[in-house]
């Protein structure tokens, strides 16, 4: 009779047993939120996620350059400005899901660099929502709701757990996000 060793055989079964996600750990913490690669908004330069957002307290939001909230880029970048020597990182998703995005990335490069002058991290466009969501959107959606429209705002603590989300109409420097980015530093 040929034996196996036990732990092949072990990590085998729980594969069998639990989703991919949990027997990686990836599922309830940052890790698995940012475990992805993308491209930097009108750049070649490929960032990994996890390296750059995983243990730190996050503000995601998906943005379009031709949107009525497109001007929430300057309470963004004044977010990001206030808060990032105490750790807060402000990220920035642009999507076409809402047909608002520009049609070619220079053009929304340019209205967030030159219009606005955003220095907080802009990708390039992405799916947020439905059956073509980037599998971060999907995890956001799954983990409190997915984005209604443009400027939909995510704040992530440190072990990746959605503690508040925004609707667009909410200005990224209104009092209700602010406390909520307090409480979190």
């Amino acid at each position: 009779m040929l034996r196996r060793p036990l732990l092949p055989t072990l990590i085998t079964l729980l594969a069998t047993l639990l989703p991919a996600t949990a027997l990686a750990g990836e599922a309830s913490g940052a890790d698995g939120l940012f475990a992805h690669a993308l491209r930097r908004l009108h750049s070649g330069e490929v960032v990994r996620l996890a390296d750059r957002f995983a243990g730190q307290p996050v503000l995601i939001v998906n943005t379009a350059s031709h949107c009525g909230y497109t001007g929430q880029f300057r309470a963004l970048e004044a977010i990001h400005q206030r808060y990032k020597d105490r750790g807060l990182r402000v990220v920035g998703f642009a999507s076409d899901d809402f047909d608002q995005e520009a049609d070619n990335e220079a053009k929304a490069a340019e209205v967030c660099f030159v219009n606005f002058g955003v220095t907080f991290d802009m990708f390039a466009p992405i799916h947020v929502r439905g059956a073509r969501a980037h599998p971060l959107f999907r995890e956001l959606a799954h983990r409190s709701e997915a984005p209604a429209w443009n400027f939909h705002k995510y704040l992530i603590d440190r072990d990746g757990r959605v503690v508040a989300t925004f609707p667009s109409r909410v200005e990224p420097d209104a009092a209700e996000v602010r406390a909520a980015i307090e409480r979190l530093l």
